[in-house]
């Protein structure tokens, strides 16, 4: 299957990614790691990228859609992929599109993940992580230390980044609202979007999209 994950920040895109890939047998294809991955290894897309991110610019659509095309031409991706992270915007998927139909090949579905947003709020500025190891990390409601403010692995001091501000975190989804939410009304005139509730624990979300999944693809 050649699947798009779509969701507000704090849906559990990249968490969903992983197990949904896993189950499905096809590489999770993030832009997070597209991006680390060319700029660690200096490829010309990543020396460009960082160029445009050393300057404090955003790095324009036709580099990231570059790397995605590169990514996906990998063997592994024959079979299928699940993007995540990519498309961003309209143009990108319009350009996804034309990658896809000049090697006669289509998207599946485009799997939107529901989230309303005070929950995503909720989710993200109640996160807090350890100074020490920023691994360990804890959430004021959902996994609470034993000890307020104290990282139960190693003693260390928990504290809420700046970039999981309530601020920040509004700020991230009016960037969601205006420039990747359209590409779901975009995928929708095409009969691709399957949307889910992002509720509840990982493994019932997952099980729900695998379902939806199954559907739409019994459904075609």
């Amino acid at each position: 299957m050649r699947i798009v994950l779509v969701g507000p920040p704090g849906a559990g895109k990249g968490t969903q990614a992983a197990f949904l890939a896993k189950n499905l047998s096809i590489p999770h294809i993030s832009t997070g790691d597209l991006f680390r991955a060319n700029i660690s290894q200096q490829t010309e897309l990543g020396k460009l990228a960082k160029s445009y991110m050393d300057a404090g610019n955003l790095v324009p659509d036709e580099v990231t859609i570059g790397m995605a095309k590169d990514r996906m031409e990998k063997p592994d991706a024959e079979g299928g992929f699940l993007l995540d992270g990519f498309p961003r915007n309209v143009s990108q998927a319009e350009a996804l599109d034309e990658m896809l139909q000049s090697e006669s090949m289509k998207l599946d579905a485009v799997l939107d993940l529901e989230v309303p947003e005070e929950e995503v709020v909720k989710r993200i500025a109640g996160r807090r992580i350890c100074r020490r190891d920023s691994s360990h990390v804890f959430h004021v409601t959902y996994s609470q230390p034993k000890k307020e403010g104290v990282c139960d692995a190693c003693g260390g001091e928990l504290y809420q980044r700046d970039d999981d501000s309530e601020e920040t975190v509004r700020t991230r989804l009016e960037v969601y609202h205006t420039q990747t939410e359209p590409i779901i009304d975009y995928y929708k005139t095409q009969g691709l979007v399957v949307t889910i509730s992002a509720l509840g624990k990982v493994e019932e979300v997952t099980a729900r999209a695998m379902e939806a999944l199954q559907r739409d693809e019994d459904g075609k």
